[in-house]
């Protein structure tokens, strides 16, 4: 079976087409500055193959529904596309940021789905409306094949309320749903699946505290195969140091702000997002540029990196007063699958807690997934690349599967 991935964003739409069986790439495409003059679609087929080769087209892109047209053209065309016709795809996955408390699992997608998720719309304002463009362009030119909403959120719905109910007025929770959600939570289940089959053990039998670092970050607390807390909150704001965004800071400090530099709330909501974490203490988000600055003598360069580093490390052993016995440490996404230096920092000093990494295989690159830990180290430390796109397919056709099952059962 193809399965086709959908990341529908505000101006842009990524988009990946899959053979299930073999579980390898047919072609993984961007098309962006949608309602620009300047558009451009680009797609990589066949990746990794003898055959491979790059598509490019500029030309004014004018909504989404214009991009996801030019996307099937380009995955059905004759010379070089991936498919004879969109038929041949067996099912559509769509990446949606926020399923609030009304999604626990992928879910297939009617007009009753469409409802709940526009309802959400609050929570997470800037990505819930691209999410649902693309779903209903891709189901008025994709007519008859089933499509999934695959939720960020619907992971950590398994975290119990004494760590997803903020000490705030009750009223707020019942009345705005004012609570932590979380995210990432696709990354987070895959690395979980996968860390659990390389340790050989069962996931439900599995306790493990995954790291997701790139330009954004979060940390999960995983007991026996379920998000028991998480370190994003209800934005993605909270928790970790980010490329861009604060994470945790006294919540006081927007009334100081206010009081003392004349910020109003549009400006320190932007502030916290836009120009803290990395960036707000050194100027610079991309990690790599922070290790030259430092090396180079920057002294907030290393700073920032210090910063983010130790925050990691207090979440880590925060995690693990939460599960009790933990059986692994998982690094994940850009930063954490890349960067020897944040890796290392981030665990040093905790061999008390059995967590020992083994220096020489942490230099190591890694396009696999790999063990860093020693051979005495009671915990495992792993980094495992994470597969959004891939793990979006393999749920989309889980939930399909079992649809089918349930209506076959029922005739």
């Amino acid at each position: 079976m193809k399965a086709l991935i959908i990341n529908s964003g505000s101006s842009s739409i990524k988009f990946q087409l899959l053979e299930m069986e073999g579980e390898h790439v047919l072609a993984s495409g961007l098309v962006e500055r949608i309602g620009e003059e300047a558009g451009k679609i680009s797609c990589l087929m066949r990746p990794g193959s003898s055959a491979q080769s790059t598509i490019e087209k500029v030309t004014k892109i004018t909504d989404h529904q214009h991009g996801m047209v030019m996307a099937g053209e380009v995955l059905c065309d004759e010379q070089e596309g991936v498919v004879r016709s969109r038929q041949e795809i067996g099912v559509i996955g769509h990446r949606v940021v926020h399923g609030g408390e009304a999604f626990h699992q992928p879910t297939i997608i009617d007009d009753t789905v469409v409802a709940a998720i526009e309802r959400n719309i609050p929570l997470a304002p800037l990505h819930n409306p691209a999410n649902l463009d693309g779903i209903r362009v891709a189901r008025q030119l994709f007519p008859g094949i089933a499509q999934v909403a695959v939720f960020d959120t619907a992971f950590h719905q398994t975290i119990p309320k004494r760590a997803h109910i903020y000490a705030l007025p009750y009223e707020l929770y019942e009345r705005h749903r004012v609570r932590r959600y979380g995210f990432h939570g696709t990354s987070h289940k895959f690395v979980a699946g996968e860390c659990a089959a390389l340790m050989g053990k069962r996931l439900s039998e599995t306790n493990l505290i995954s790291i997701h670092l790139g330009n954004g970050c979060s940390m999960s607390a995983v007991e026996q195969g379920r998000s028991v807390d998480t370190s994003l909150g209800m934005t993605p704001l909270e928790g970790l140091v980010m490329g861009t965004r604060s994470g945790d800071v006294d919540p006081a400090i927007h009334l100081f702000l206010q009081r003392t530099a004349g910020m109003d709330l549009v400006q320190i909501d932007a502030m916290l997002n836009k120009d803290s974490g990395l960036k707000g203490i050194c100027g610079l988000n991309d990690m790599r540029d922070i290790h030259d600055a430092a090396g180079k003598g920057d002294e907030l360069a290393s700073l920032a990196l210090e910063v983010q580093t130790y925050r990691n490390k207090k979440y880590i052993g925060a995690y693990m007063a939460v599960l009790g016995r933990v059986d692994a440490l998982v690094f994940t996404a850009g930063i954490g699958e890349n960067d020897p230096i944040v890796r290392e920092k981030s665990v040093a000093g905790l061999e008390h807690l059995g967590i020992e990494l083994d220096v020489e295989k942490n230099l190591q690159r890694f396009k696999q997934p790999a063990s860093l830990h020693t051979a005495e180290s009671r915990v495992q430390i792993w980094v495992i690349p994470t597969n959004e796109e891939l793990a979006i397919a393999r749920e989309s056709i889980s939930v399909v599967e079992d649809a089918k099952y349930l209506k076959d059962a029922r005739q």
